[in-house]
């Protein structure tokens, strides 16, 4: 793994063709024979795992019908309308019934390692698009309902008309290094034994370089000069781009904050064992996260060179 090694979640490739100018159109795309239509239930999407490699479990355009709402509008994909709709209101049962043995709801995180670059970053798409409708069926503005429009892109509200938009919230993530060694950070609820990079989220009217120093400040005491942006993630867990950057870190002495558990500084040998899944104190982060690919990449040398 290199900076030249792509993002799970994230291609440049042009795979997935959004086609925007084409959400008006939704409806008629839908009734397409060739459009595609992948089902979620409760976060979790539909897999076919009837390969020695899991893929989408895309399934035709008539299952529309067992949604609540219409189905979101994700772009073209090899030609083909594709789209995603939401079952959660229906018992696990009812959800997979017709489906074939092989197809199984699978938690994304779990499997996206796995998929293809493009299928992980439709299925990214998918689920935080379906999860912004979950959580916002109501107006902002006044609390009526609001309907989808756009092929899933915005919400219009059914009493005062506002419009609502999808909403991505920006989070920095950041590997600080002094010298050869890295800062690390654990927080509570993670599995034991696992650390992984200083992350959190940008407040209003910060830039990014702002962020990194705060976030670092805040939680491990730990000043930082210069800092470089390095590579972006969407991370739709449930909403988040992860925006990776580098920092120089201008003091070693930690003041662990509340809001995590424990923080270290870690060798470059240290943590190339525990990517390798052979250090005998901690974990590092799962291998399709940032911070991982961040990690990987000073470990060979190409990051931290200030």
């Amino acid at each position: 793994m290199s900076l030249s090694d792509p993002l799970t979640f994230a291609t440049d490739s042009g795979a997935l063709d959004r086609a925007a100018h084409l959400r008006g159109e939704a409806e008629t795309l839908l009734g397409r024979s060739e459009a595609r239509l992948v089902p979620f239930w409760r976060e979790k999407a539909l897999i076919d795992v009837s390969e020695e490699r899991p893929t989408i479990g895309w399934q035709g355009s008539e299952l529309a019908c067992e949604a609540r709402e219409a189905p979101v509008f994700l772009g073209l994909w090899r030609g083909a309308p594709c789209f995603a709709a939401d079952l959660s209101f229906l018992d696990e049962e009812a959800a997979r019934l017709g489906f074939a043995p092989e197809a199984k709801f699978i938690d994304l995180r779990s499997v996206a390692a796995e998929l293809t670059p493009a299928e992980a970053a439709i299925l990214a798409t998918a689920k935080a698009l379906l999860g912004w409708h979950a959580s916002h069926p109501f107006c902002a503005r006044c609390g009526a309902s609001s309907v989808p429009e756009d092929g899933g892109w915005r919400r219009r509200c059914s009493a005062c008309r506002a419009l609502h938009f999808p909403r991505t919230d920006p989070v920095v993530i950041m590997l600080v290094t002094r010298g050869d060694e890295v800062l690390l950070a654990r927080q509570s609820v993670w599995p034991e034994g696992l650390y992984s990079l200083i992350a959190g989220f940008m407040e209003p009217g910060e830039t990014i370089e702002e962020a990194v120093r705060r976030e670092t400040r805040e939680e491990t005491g730990i000043e930082v000069g210069r800092v470089r942006f390095v590579a972006s993630q969407p991370w739709p867990f449930p909403a988040s781009l992860m925006l990776g950057c580098e920092a120089e870190a201008l003091s070693r002495e930690l003041t662990i904050d509340a809001e995590i558990e424990d923080a270290l500084w870690a060798s470059r040998g240290a943590v190339a064992e525990a990517l390798a899944g052979r250090h005998p104190r901690f974990a590092a982060p799962r291998r399709d996260a940032i911070a991982a690919w961040l990690l990987q990449a000073w470990v060979e040398g190409e990051l931290g060179r200030w």
